[in-house]
């Protein structure tokens, strides 16, 4: 059974800084497209970055563009999401989500963790 497990939210200032990590159980990393959603309250859950399997390319969402960064570490089979210049409108709990690169069917969600920026 694979597992997501997510870590690294808290409360920060506006312009902070924080770091999540995703680290996968039950698998291999490199096997699954690895993608960090997040959802505020009273708002549907949004994709901001991921990263697919293969390449290691990555894809932002416009609202993260410049300020977050993904990074995929095969070896230690974790995903790390690098936050800057945080903003109160990045409020929100902040989801892994994993899909098999061979069966899309196969997927994961983590179970979350707050992010809270204070204004």
């Amino acid at each position: 059974q694979v597992q997501l497990v997510e870590s690294g939210g808290g409360l920060v200032h506006t312009g902070g800084s924080l770091t999540l990590s995703c680290v996968v159980l039950g698998s291999t990393l490199d096997a699954y497209a690895i993608g960090w959603f997040r959802q505020a309250p009273g708002r549907q859950r949004e994709k901001i970055a991921c990263t697919a399997s293969g390449d290691d390319s990555t894809v932002y969402a416009d609202s993260v563009k410049g300020r977050f960064a993904i990074s995929r570490e095969n070896a230690r089979k974790r995903v790390l999401l690098y936050m800057k210049d945080l903003k109160p409108e990045d409020t929100a709990v902040y989801y892994c989500y994993a899909q098999s690169s061979s069966d899309s069917s196969r997927d994961y969600w983590g179970q979350g963790t707050q992010v809270t920026v204070s204004s």
